[in-house]
């Protein structure tokens, strides 16, 4: 706990409940918004494009992820929790080293390429795999620019989260997304090529960067070096990078994994397949990471006794909406992708299927984010390190004995491994309710019951 004072409210003030409901509405909306138009993009694109190009993009992005999480030490989370998260100087501080890391990033990149090349040349990579792809080099040395013009991003995106300030935010992401997808549809009409996808990331980020400095309130960056910020950022990120690490490469883990056992085409397929559900995923982890690590860290600060009653009050909705839709997908995940995509597509039916019941797990992730809220980093990196290790453990023996099939239910259920320490730490922390989490698992049934009447009212086999 920190020595600092409780922070007491201004007269007028609203309150945690009315900024926290306020934030999550605009990035529900912002986040729902930016889904369907992804969505719709993405079935253009499809249309556009091979499977095989989806699969070696799904690659570059990967290198690019892995690399940012590897050398993450949690500058944004540190300017939501600190006392000193609008201090000019430490602002100014993080700022700095933000750049300097998304240089670097970009450095190690072109390292990997170059090394990529050399290993192609020498017959060391699986002959058939993505990674044999003569364009993949090119791809990642492109696409992973984005870490240099995402590294001058303003400081007023952090500021702006522990402000509860977060609309903004979602119209410039809404702003980026439209104007990057719409010349990336024009260069994929063009060219029917990878380099529309790798230009529509690049462009997101530099539109994103530039709003970020000239269309939000706060602090106006520049480069200053102080020793004491310097110090109180690296001890904490010191806990967040081992967590980042291990978290990235579990999360990444899929990916790396899958890329060295089956061709561009099957992993065009997975990458379909994950992008439907990540939809969800991906916008409830945003709502856990952007809203409820800052709520809970006010709430850590100023009332550390409502704490479990506030934990459960925030997952409960949450965890009904994963477990529903883990239900629901793992019947009819099939006619998802049959209704959205041409055939081709139609083998990324009995994958989603299958990695719908990874969101059983995936609703823990609340527990890692106040692990944060806490000043509790340490946790979240065992939790990580867990994941990691049962993804690389589970993944390939299970691929070993029965191909990709087998490999994908690993893909889905290796989270598991990592509740009994998130029950573990909760207890620890006085968090653990087992009634409710007992009456939480109703959804899931309910979710099966959903998604069969779906099927049976279609009449789909």
């Amino acid at each position: 706990m920190s020595g600092h004072a409780p922070t007491i409210p201004a007269p007028g003030t609203p309150s945690l409940k009315q900024r926290v409901l306020r934030a999550g509405g605009w990035n529900f909306a912002g986040y729902g918004l930016g889904q369907v138009i992804r969505l719709g993009s993405n079935l253009i694109m499809t249309r556009l494009l091979v499977p095989e190009m989806f699969g070696v993009m799904a690659i570059a992005t990967m290198v690019t992820v892995i690399l940012g999480m590897l050398s993450d030490i949690g500058l944004r989370q540190n300017i939501v929790r600190s006392p000193r998260g609008d201090d000019p100087a430490f602002l100014d501080t993080a700022w700095t080293v933000q750049v300097l890391r998304g240089i670097a990033l970009w450095l190690v990149a072109l390292g990997l390429s170059f090394a990529l090349v050399l290993a192609n040349r020498n017959g060391m990579v699986p002959a058939g795999s993505v990674y044999a792809s003569a364009v993949l080099p090119l791809v990642i040395a492109a696409s992973s620019f984005s870490t240099v013009i995402a590294g001058f991003r303003s400081t007023k995106w952090a500021t702006a989260f522990r402000r509860f300030e977060q609309k903004r935010i979602m119209q410039i992401e809404l702003i980026g997304q439209v104007i990057a997808i719409a010349v990336m549809v024009v260069i994929g009409v063009a060219t029917h090529s990878i380099w529309a996808l790798v230009a529509g990331g690049l462009l997101l980020s530099v539109i994103t960067t530039v709003l970020s400095h000239t269309w939000m309130s706060g602090h106006s960056n520049r480069f200053r070096w102080e020793a004491s910020a310097l110090r109180e950022l690296f001890h904490f990120g010191k806990w967040v990078f081992v967590s980042s690490s291990v978290g990235i490469l579990a999360a990444s883990g899929d990916r790396l994994l899958l890329g060295g056992f089956v061709d561009a085409h099957v992993l065009g397929l997975y990458a379909i397949a994950t992008l439907i559900l990540g939809a969800i995923g991906g916008g409830v982890g945003r709502l856990f990471v952007m809203v409820l690590m800052p709520a809970l860290g006010e709430i850590a600060r100023n009332e550390r006794s409502r704490l479990r009653e506030v934990y459960y009050r925030m997952r409960t909705p949450f965890d009904l909406l994963l477990l529903f839709v883990a239900g629901g997908l793992f019947v009819c995940g099939q006619l998802v992708i049959d209704v959205l995509y041409d055939p081709r597509y139609s083998d990324a039916g009995g994958m989603l299927k299958v990695l719908a019941l990874s969101l059983f797990a995936a609703r823990y992730e609340v527990a890692n984010q106040t692990y944060l809220a806490l000043g509790l980093p340490r946790c979240m990196a065992i939790v990580n390190a867990v994941d990691c290790i049962s993804l690389y453990t589970l993944v390939p023996l299970l691929y070993w004995l029965g191909g990709t099939p087998a490999a994908i239910w690993g893909i889905a259920l290796h989270p598991l491994a990592t509740l009994p320490f998130v029950f573990y730490f909760n207890h620890r922390l006085q968090l653990n309710d087992f009634r409710r989490e007992l009456a939480l698992l109703a959804a899931l049934p309910a979710g099966w019951l959903c998604g069969y009447g779906l099927n049976w009212l279609i009449g789909y086999a």
